[in-house]
């Protein structure tokens, strides 16, 4: 049995990402969360200032023996748009960008082999813009952050966003869903 890995990706809104990698089968747990900037502690106000140079981003802790980091990554570029820069949806800013923080040399150059495959495979019309840098440091958001969907699937950006972006995820990836 092999240890748990993480995976720390941002993709736009962690709301979205949240509820999305929570699932999907081999993936323990997700925590929503800030990354990739210079600010210690962030809150939840200062990283949408775009001030921080933090990312929201998910740390996904997961088994690779049920789901290996390709796959991972391979979910990740069909849940959110990997091709416009600094943006998803109607959230514009740095804080909103499409990044994989890398944990390991391997995560690296298998986030830059899935990329290739992608661009490769002709999947987007535009050239992929997801930066793959290093993972320097993970900070939770407030409490009221995790779980966001789960918690909250009336309240308006949940049923007009995240909702969609979640039965295209189920559709999509039927087969790798939590039973």
């Amino acid at each position: 049995m092999a240890a748990s890995e993480t995976a720390t990706l941002a993709g736009g809104c962690f709301w979205c990402t949240e509820s999305v990698f929570d699932e999907l089968r081999g993936v323990e747990s997700v925590v929503s969360g800030y990354s990739g900037g210079h600010t210690e502690s962030p809150t939840y106000r200062e990283v949408c200032s775009g001030m921080t140079g933090h990312a929201e981003v998910i740390d996904v802790k997961f088994d690779p023996d049920v789901i290996d980091f390709a796959d991972i990554l391979r979910v990740f570029f069909t849940v959110h748009d990997p091709t416009t820069l600094n943006r998803q949806g109607g959230d514009i800013g740095t804080q909103y960008r499409s990044s994989i923080f890398y944990h390991s040399d391997e995560q690296r150059k298998t986030a830059t082999d899935v990329i290739r495959e992608i661009e490769e495979a002709g999947v987007y019309e535009a050239p992929i813009v997801t930066e793959v840098v290093p993972f320097e440091k993970f900070w939770p958001a407030e409490d009221y952050h995790q779980e966001y969907f789960a918690n909250n699937p009336d309240q308006p950006y949940c049923s007009a966003v995240i909702a969609p972006k979640v039965a295209k995820f189920r559709k999509m990836h039927a087969d790798r869903l939590k039973r």
